[in-house]
């Protein structure tokens, strides 16, 4: 029986992403296909709903747009600080990430965009958030998920 991707099947896939401008921004080649729990948000929402249906050994090129990839570039994500914040950093600059607790106590990683003085701008946007994402995509295995899976939202 042919299994089709859809909730509650383990999905083995190989990927390359891509900007807008063709700059590789991730991919699997060369190494180990990414394994991932279908249905179970485990990937953003518009790579889900166009594997939806798809079979082992199929390919496609996939367009996403932010509001179904890493959403868009939230200004409420982005403020300055004082640089007493980086307690222990002797040398602060831009493109620099950093882990900090976010307002709901969640750890949320944060991006150092510019500094001027003692303030220093920062972003919690997700890296990938306002742009489009372009997908190549080959199914490589399709599966049922276990019982323990499914319970955990995740591949064991």
């Amino acid at each position: 029986m042919t299994l089709l991707v859809g909730n509650n099947l383990v999905v083995s896939m190989h990927y390359k992403l891509s900007d807008d401008n063709d700059n590789v921004l991730d991919s699997s080649e060369g190494a180990e296909p990414m394994v991932y729990l279908h249905g179970a948000k485990n990937i953003i929402p518009g790579l889900e709903k166009a594997l939806t249906g798809k079979v082992t050994g199929d390919t496609c090129k996939v367009k996403i747009e932010p509001a179904e990839g890493y959403g868009e570039i939230s200004p409420d994500m982005i403020e300055v600080v004082d640089k007493a914040a980086f307690q222990g950093v002797e040398n602060i600059e831009a493109g620099m990430g950093f882990e900090a607790k976010g307002p709901d106590d969640q750890t949320q990683r944060i991006v150092v965009k510019a500094i001027e003085g003692d303030k220093v701008t920062i972003d919690a946007n997700h890296p990938l958030a306002g742009q489009v994402l372009h997908f190549d995509i080959e199914i490589v295995s399709i599966r049922d998920a276990t019982k323990e899976e499914i319970e955990h939202g995740h591949v064991h």
